[in-house]
């Protein structure tokens, strides 16, 4: 019960990781507000939100401490990742600004107005937990541009917001795990399992992470637990950022 009488807000809901992170958090006493595109979003509290409007984006935190009484967590994880989005010389500008706006623009929209619920809090504080990427600290040679881009971002601001608030008892990391066993990455590989193999070689560990290890990952983050560990970049990645070779 480790989240007992907290209130968290989780973005990406109905996606793997989203959805099993509810459902940890929920177990640890939680209540709270799944928010998503589609309709149906696990939680105490289903809203149907596009994350990348920010006057949306200003009412689902309103919703949220009107239904729910107050904001400890914000779980800003909502992202995509589509095939049009490769290398740079290839990927158009309408597909790089549309991963912007939903892996970058929602993060920086849902901690502007995110935060300042929990500075109300009595006493203030709380936890920002955004999803980046490994590819966020190293390069991807199967690439992405725009995604690697825009975790980039989602790293760096992290970061400094975890500095600006630290003393003000909010603390925000980044999450940043390896590829995860979703319905997103099997979209990603369901016509290339050849592409899939390219990226496994990489892992040392062999496989590619559970949603829940990402969740476990997330609780660790959103609790007490982690009371001293602000402005990181925690790594959930089976030992890809820290191999140099690995074996076929």
């Amino acid at each position: 019960m480790r989240l007992e009488g907290r209130v968290c807000v989780v973005t990406g809901a109905s996606g793997g990781i989203g959805a099993a992170t509810i459902a940890r958090f929920q177990r640890e006493g939680a209540k709270v507000a799944g928010v998503d595109l589609l309709v149906g979003a696990p939680g105490d509290l289903s809203l149907e939100v596009d994350v990348t409007d920010e006057q949306q984006v200003v009412d689902l935190f309103a919703r949220v401490r009107s239904e729910l009484g107050r904001i400890d967590v914000l779980f800003n994880n909502a992202g995509i990742s589509p095939t049009d989005d490769a290398s740079v010389l290839d990927t158009t500008l309408e597909a790089y600004e549309r991963v912007q706006a939903a892996n970058l623009r929602s993060v920086f929209l849902c901690c502007k107005h995110g935060i300042p619920h929990l500075l109300a809090n009595d006493p203030a504080g709380g936890s920002v937990i955004n999803t980046a990427s490994f590819v966020a600290v190293m390069g991807a040679a199967t690439s992405q541009i725009s995604y690697t881009a825009s975790k980039g971002g989602v790293l760096a601001l992290s970061r400094e917001l975890g500095v600006e608030f630290a003393r003000s008892g909010v603390r925000v990391n980044a999450l940043c795990p390896g590829p995860v066993d979703t319905p997103l990455l099997q979209e990603l590989f369901a016509n290339d399992p050849e592409r899939a193999a390219r990226r496994m070689v990489h892992i040392p560990i062999g496989r590619f992470a559970r949603a829940e290890e990402i969740a476990a990952a997330a609780l660790f983050l959103a609790s007490d637990d982690s009371s001293y560990v602000t402005a990181s970049t925690f790594l959930v990645d089976g030992g890809i950022s820290g191999a140099y070779t690995t074996p076929l």
